[in-house]
């Protein structure tokens, strides 16, 4: 008991720390209220002082909540007084971009770390609006930025905020130009962070300038550049943004395109950081494309397009046959994308990433084309290659694609999605779809039949005991075949590579989440054009596999 006590007084006391320093009254009162709650409240307390969030390659994300171990304006402003700190010992000239989601609390993160950039006598310029984070990708490369920072948490629960750090090309080269930080300038700056004194001595200047709606404009209009100003235009679409602030730029870029407007789900239309009509604002999350389904029926679409919250990614929902409407998966997705593009003649390098399909590298192989993979993160797929050749497309299968990089240098779902509908008019002019050109690409290179083994536990202990049986009783077959290859990654990476001559298991901890990920993928041959039965073959084969991966992880 006195140990208790001991634990409690500690914290008391480090909780009065960081309010004589929380510049915010309001998440001083919250966590004045969870300290009158004492002890009763000792494990919630406990748990805000945990540790503070750490500044990865991902930046910042985490609950919104007042201590340390949260998203509030303390955190925010001591992040952005680490960062500018770190662009100066750079040496970096040139303004910082900032931009913001709709998210609780993204304006007021937005515009306190430009004032923390213009206290510290760097310009600051502020997005006019929440805006999609390709938006800020874009602006940091086009404004000349020494760096941008996007205030969202993407497609996390609503209690989440987030925060990211682009690098413009002075610091991060010509490669990472407009792109996600990697390391070692995570660690700088997240020593940096650690570096800042009291909040109360981070001087802060005048709010920035607030960019106009020319900016939007520019970036629109270098959107429609990315296809065909002459190609077929006949098509529906409905769209959702799940409550995000993608609809006002994804529907411009579509007129501004010569496309129809696409039908947005009218409850899910406007920004809303409660998302209240979805449980989990993620496309892929079951249920979260009912009503954009149900808008796609009503009226007659040719195919339904959803973007996450902050549009970065973007999912495709087609009509099929056989089973009605069904969301293509991020792999699919990717290779209509990619021979969408070689079809087109734009040569250069494809990527993707160790977890996606490898189609694209059948794909790249016999079209003569440059092909790179890399680890999972468009931080990564962007610089993919090393600059051997000039990346023209990347994509993960988390329904991520960056059909444009000198547009934008990361994943961008309003030009993902204008793709795809070029690609789909094109075909509709010929009477076919995207599950019959899905069905060419199997006939060609056989089916790639991808799926996921993923578990989410409550101990990390049981992630890493499933890492290490899998790297001390690595399975010498899988489906009856001999494991023929086995890569492991690291120190570099906590990745299991397994292949057999038609099969492929990638075995992962989840970056983000408390989760096992192991992500199994056979590729079966298509006999006499019967691409049907090959995919009964292929689904049939995955789901034994599943089951084996499954029992070799002890899960």
């Amino acid at each position: 008991m006195a140990a208790d006590t001991t634990d409690i007084d500690d914290i008391r006391e480090q909780a009065r720390r960081w309010l004589a320093d929380d510049p915010d009254p309001a998440s001083r009162d919250e966590l004045t209220a969870v300290l009158d709650g004492l002890p009763a409240s000792a494990p919630e307390l406990a748990d805000r002082f945990a540790g503070p969030l750490t500044f990865g390659t991902a930046g910042l994300r985490g609950p919104l909540r007042a201590g340390p171990n949260g998203m509030n304006l303390a955190v925010v402003t001591q992040a952005a007084a680490g960062l500018v700190t770190w662009l100066a010992a750079q040496g970096g000239t040139g303004p910082l971009v900032v931009g913001y989601d709709a998210r609780h609390g993204s304006r007021q993160f937005a515009e306190r770390t430009a004032q923390v950039a213009t206290g510290a006598g760097r310009p600051a310029l502020l997005l006019p609006r929440p805006l999609p984070t390709p938006v800020l990708a874009y602006a940091v490369r086009h404004l000349g930025g020494v760096a941008g920072v996007m205030v969202t948490a993407s497609h996390n629960p609503p209690q989440d905020n987030g925060y990211k750090v682009y690098l413009g090309a002075e610091l991060g080269g010509e490669l990472g130009a407009g792109a996600q930080i990697v390391p070692p300038a995570d660690a700088g700056i997240e020593a940096a962070i650690r570096a800042v004194g009291p909040l109360a001595q981070v001087p802060l200047g005048e709010p920035g300038q607030v960019l106009g709606d020319d900016l939007v404009a520019s970036y629109v209009e270098r959107a429609t550049a990315v296809i065909d100003p002459d190609g077929p235009r006949d098509l529906t679409v409905a769209y959702t943004p799940l409550h995000g602030v993608g609809a006002a730029v994804l529907t411009a870029a579509f007129a501004s395109a010569g496309f129809p407007v696409p039908g947005v789900v009218p409850d899910q239309a406007e920004p809303d950081p409660a998302f209240p009509t979805v449980s989990f604002p993620n496309p892929e999350e079951p249920g979260a494309v009912d009503r954009l389904i149900a808008l796609a029926d009503s009226t007659g679409a040719d195919l339904a397009i959803a973007n996450d919250p902050d549009a970065d990614r973007c999912a495709v929902v087609v009509r099929d046959e056989r089973d009605g409407w069904r969301m293509l998966r991020g792999d699919e997705v990717g290779v209509l994308l990619a021979d969408h593009l070689m079809r087109r003649g734009v040569t250069g390098l494809y990527a993707t990433t160790i977890v996606s399909s490898s189609l694209l590298r059948a794909m790249c192989a016999a079209r003569g084309l440059p092909y790179d993979e890399t680890l999972t993160g468009f931080k990564w797929i962007v610089r993919a290659g090393g600059g051997s050749a000039p990346l023209v497309f990347g994509y993960e299968e988390a329904l991520g694609y960056c059909v444009a990089p000198e547009h934008v240098r990361d994943k961008d779902g309003i030009t993902a999605a204008l793709t795809v509908a070029e690609l789909a008019a094109g075909l509709k002019t010929q009477g076919r779809t995207l599950t019959d050109r899905l069905d060419e690409l199997a006939a060609e290179f056989g089916v790639h039949h991808t799926d996921q083994l993923s578990a989410r536990v409550d101990d990390l202990r049981v992630i890493a005991d499933a890492m290490a049986r899998i790297r001390a009783a690595t399975p010498a077959t899988l489906l009856g075949q001999p494991v023929d290859s086995v890569r492991d990654l690291l120190p570099e990476s906590d990745v299991v590579i397994l292949r057999t001559a038609v099969a492929r298991v990638v075995i992962r901890p989840s970056g983000t989440e408390p989760k096992l990920k192991a992500y199994l993928e056979v590729v079966e041959p298509v006999v006499d054009g019967d691409v049907r039965t090959a995919r009964s073959r292929a689904a049939q084969a995955v789901a034994a596999l599943r089951g084996e991966v499954a029992a070799a992880l002890g899960l």
